[in-house]
């Protein structure tokens, strides 16, 4: 499983049963609580089976940390208070970017984009990792 943790939405993308192909699954919406926010990815971890949880960690264009990036990891953080599901880090860099272009390329109306562009950047972040595993 992935995530793409934001400060008002999370996306959540899960991979086929072979560890082959992500998919996005969905896109929750913060509640502004940081434990019954992670309590819900948790219990979403659990009822998929997740054995990895793979967060983007977003890094600045230089590669080095900035204020987003200490936001995600006390989510992660707290995450790990919820959860025994391993979680590692993957450079998501450019992954909203790219799931931008994905939606425009299809034709998906910019309105329409908000609803799912969390999610399917989090499909990017699982993809690049299983492809990293090959």
């Amino acid at each position: 499983m992935a995530l793409d943790v934001g400060d008002v939405r999370i996306g959540v993308a899960v991979s086929d049963l072979m560890g082959i192909i992500a998919n996005p699954l969905e896109t929750y919406t913060r509640k502004g609580n940081l434990s019954a926010d992670a309590q819900y990815v948790a219990d979403l971890a659990q009822k998929q089976q997740a054995e990895l949880i793979v967060s983007g960690l977003p890094l600045g264009l230089d590669g080095c940390e900035n204020t987003q990036t200490g936001k995600t990891r006390e989510f992660i953080e707290e995450l790990c208070r919820h959860t025994d599901v391993p979680v590692k880090f993957m450079d998501e860099r450019f992954t909203t970017l790219s799931a931008e272009r994905v939606l425009i390329q299809g034709n998906v109306r910019r309105e329409n984009r908000k609803k799912v562009i969390d999610k399917v950047a989090a499909t990017i972040i699982l993809q690049n990792y299983l492809d990293s595993r090959r």
